[in-house]
C-alpha cells in the first residue's frame, strides 16, 4: 500500500482533490480546536417520572440529588474518588435488565430512574441483608449508635425480619482490631469494606498506610504491617466511617448523641479558622468535629483542633492565683484577683506592659490595648515577631494571607518560602495537594528539605535564593512568570529573621512584577488580628 508522509498530506502536495480537501478540513479543525470549547448542552432524564437536565457525564445518583431524591450509599463521598464497592445505591433504569450502581452509572439520553420500584427495594433489602449478616450487635456499646449511617438506612431501606440463622455465630467473620495508634479506635469486626479511610489516606492525606488484604468475606482493612496511622489529617476517617469500625478513641465511651449540646465555633488553633462543631454536656468540652465550610476547611479538620480539647481539663489552671508577700501563690476570688492588678497598675504610673497569648480573640485585645494606653503604658506584645520596619506593619497587605485558601487550588505554580503547610496549617496543604493532583500544579520551597505529601522541588536553604528567583535568575522564576495563576508564600518564621524587612520587601517587589499579592501563612490565629488592633508585634520569651 502507498503511504504518503503526513507533512506532505498536510502541506496538500498531491494533486488529488481529496488530498486537497482533506488538508482544509484538518486546518479547520485545527483552529476550532484553538476557539474557546461551547459549554456542553444538558440531556434529559426521568427520575421518577420527574424530568431532569444534566450535564453529560452525570452519575445516576447525583441525577436524582438535582431531583431531591436521596439515594442510600456507604462507599460513594463527594471528595473522594467512586468506588462502587457496596451496592447499596443500586436502583432500577427502565430496558435495563437488572439494576445498576447509581454513584459510579453516567446518565444517558431520556433514561427513566426508577428510586421506588420493587426492584429497586428489593436489591435494597438484599445487600442489606448481607451487610447486616457479618455485622455484631455492637449497638449498645458502640460509640457510633446514635449517628450510625448503617442503623439509619437499615431501618429505612431494609428488611423488617431476618434470615439469618445461626444462632452460635459460628459462621459470622470476626476480624482482629488494629492498633492505629493513640487516637483513632479500629473494632473491624464492624467494617464493610466501604474503603472510604483507605481513600481518603490516599487521596486527601497522602499517606499510603492504609489498605486492603485479602478478598470476598476475608478482606480485612488495615497498614499491611504493624504501624500507626500517622497522619496529621487521621481523625477524619472517624467522620468518614459510615460504621462503628473507626471511632475517637480519646471519646470513646464517654457520652452518647442525643445527651450533648452543638454549638458551631471556629478553630484557633491555627491561622486557617476551620469551621467546627463544639459538643459539651453539663459545660465541659467532650469533642470537637468539622462543620462544612468549602471555602476555608471542606469538611475536614486538622488533629491538633481536633483532639486539642483534652487541654482545657487537664494541667490547666482553674483559679486566679496571687503571689503573697512569702512568694507564694494562692488561690483567690476573681475580685480578690482583679483588685489587686488595678492596684499593681496604678502603683506602676505608666510603667506596665502587656502580653497576649497566640488564642486572644480581636474583642479582648482591642480591650487590652485600651486599657494600657489609659494607664499610661504602650507596650503591647505578642508571641509572634513580625516585619515593623518601614510600612512593614502599616499596610494590612503586608502582612494577611491576600488570597482565599479555596483559590490555592486554581494555581498553577507555587512558590513557598520559610514554611511548612503540612504542620504550620494542614488544610492549606491539602488545598495544594488538591491542586498538584488535579492541575498538575508546580511547586517549589526555600528552606529546609520537608515532606509535603506530595513531589515538590527543593531549591535550598540559602537566604540568596530568595533573591535569585525574584530578580529573575533562577529556574523556578520561568516557572512563575509563565503560570497563570501564581501563588508565593511566605512563612512565619522568616518575618522573625534580622533580616526580614529586606526579604519580605524583595518578595512583595516580585509579587507585584507577578500582578500577585504575596501571603504570609501564619501557624497561630491571631497575628494578623494584633496589627490591625494596634498591637506591636514583638516576641516574648
Amino acid at each position: 500500500m502507498f503511504r504518503a508522509p503526513l507533512t506532505k498530506v498536510l502541506q496538500g502536495r498531491f494533486g488529488s482533490p481529496t488530498h486537497g480537501i482533506t488538508s482544509k478540513a484538518i486546518r479547520t479543525s485545527a483552529v476550532v480546536s484553538q476557539t474557546p470549547a461551547k459549554a456542553p448542552e444538558k440531556i434529559e432524564v426521568f427520575v421518577d417520572d420527574v424530568p431532569v437536565k444534566v450535564l453529560p457525564g452525570t452519575t445516576v445518583l447525583q441525577a436524582c440529588a438535582v431531583a431531591g431524591v436521596e439515594i442510600p450509599r456507604f462507599c460513594y463521598h463527594e471528595r473522594l474518588s467512586v468506588a462502587g464497592n457496596c451496592r447499596m445505591c443500586l436502583v432500577e433504569v427502565e430496558k435495563s435488565p437488572k439494576p445498576v450502581a447509581a454513584c459510579a452509572m453516567p446518565v444517558m439520553k431520556g433514561w427513566r430512574i426508577k428510586t421506588n420500584s420493587d426492584m429497586t427495594r428489593k436489591a435494597r433489602e438484599g445487600v442489606m441483608e448481607f451487610l447486616l449478616m457479618n455485622h455484631p450487635l455492637d449497638c449498645p456499646i458502640c460509640d457510633q449508635g446514635g449517628e450510625c449511617d448503617l442503623q439509619d438506612q437499615a431501618m429505612a431501606f431494609g428488611s423488617d425480619r431476618s434470615r439469618f440463622t445461626d444462632i452460635n455465630h459460628t459462621g459470622k467473620r470476626a476480624v482482629e482490631n488494629k492498633n492505629f495508634g493513640p487516637l483513632v479506635k479500629g473494632i473491624m469486626t464492624r467494617c464493610i469494606h466501604c474503603t472510604r479511610c483507605v481513600r481518603f489516606a490516599c487521596e486527601v492525606a497522602g499517606v499510603e498506610d492504609l489498605g486492603t488484604t485479602g478478598r470476598g468475606n476475608d478482606m480485612q482493612i488495615g497498614t499491611y504491617v504493624e504501624k500507626l496511622f500517622l497522619s496529621e489529617l487521621s481523625g477524619n476517617v472517624i467522620d468518614l466511617c459510615p460504621v462503628g469500625a473507626l471511632t475517637s478513641k480519646p471519646y470513646s465511651f464517654v457520652a452518647r448523641p442525643w445527651e450533648i449540646r452543638k454549638v458551631s465555633s471556629i478553630d484557633v488553633l491555627d491561622a486557617v479558622g476551620s469551621n467546627i462543631v463544639v459538643s459539651t454536656r453539663t459545660n465541659e468540652v467532650l469533642r470537637i468535629v468539622p462543620r462544612e465550610n468549602e471555602d476555608i476547611n471542606e469538611e475536614w479538620l486538622a488533629d491538633k483542633s481536633r483532639f486539642a480539647c483534652d487541654g482545657l481539663k487537664r494541667q490547666r489552671l482553674v483559679a486566679p492565683m496571687v503571689r503573697m508577700p512569702n512568694g507564694e501563690l494562692q488561690a483567690v476570688e476573681w475580685e480578690g484577683a482583679l483588685i489587686s492588678v488595678a492596684k499593681a497598675i496604678k502603683n506602676a504610673k505608666g510603667a506596665v506592659a502587656a502580653i497576649a497569648g497566640q488564642l486572644a480573640d480581636v474583642e479582648s485585645l482591642v480591650a487590652l490595648k485600651d486599657l494600657l494606653n489609659r494607664n499610661g503604658g504602650e507596650t503591647l506584645c505578642t508571641e509572634q515577631n513580625f516585619n515593623v520596619k518601614g510600612s512593614g506593619a502599616d499596610l494590612r497587605s503586608n502582612y494577611v494571607c491576600n488570597t482565599t485558601i479555596a483559590d490555592l487550588e486554581q494555581a498553577d505554580a507555587v512558590l513557598l518560602i520559610g514554611t511548612n503547610p503540612r504542620y504550620e496549617a494542614p488544610l492549606v496543604n491539602t488545598r495544594l495537594r488538591k491542586s498538584y493532583i488535579n492541575n498538575e500544579m508546580e511547586i517549589a520551597s526555600i528552606g529546609p528539605k520537608i515532606d509535603l505529601s506530595y513531589n515538590h522541588q527543593n531549591l535550598g536553604e540559602d537566604a540568596g535564593l530568595i533573591n535569585q528567583v525574584c530578580s529573575g535568575g533562577h529556574a523556578f522564576s520561568k516557572v512563575l512568570e509563565n503560570a497563570k495563576k501564581p501563588a508565593i508564600v511566605l512563612g512565619a518564621d522568616v518575618l522573625e529573621r534580622s533580616d526580614a524587612a529586606g526579604i519580605h520587601s524583595t518578595v512583595a517587589s516580585y509579587c507585584k512584577k507577578l500582578n500577585k499579592p504575596v501571603g504570609t501563612l501564619y501557624y497561630i490565629s491571631n497575628p494578623a488580628v494584633c496589627l490591625l488592633s494596634g498591637h506591636f508585634i514583638k516576641i516574648i520569651y
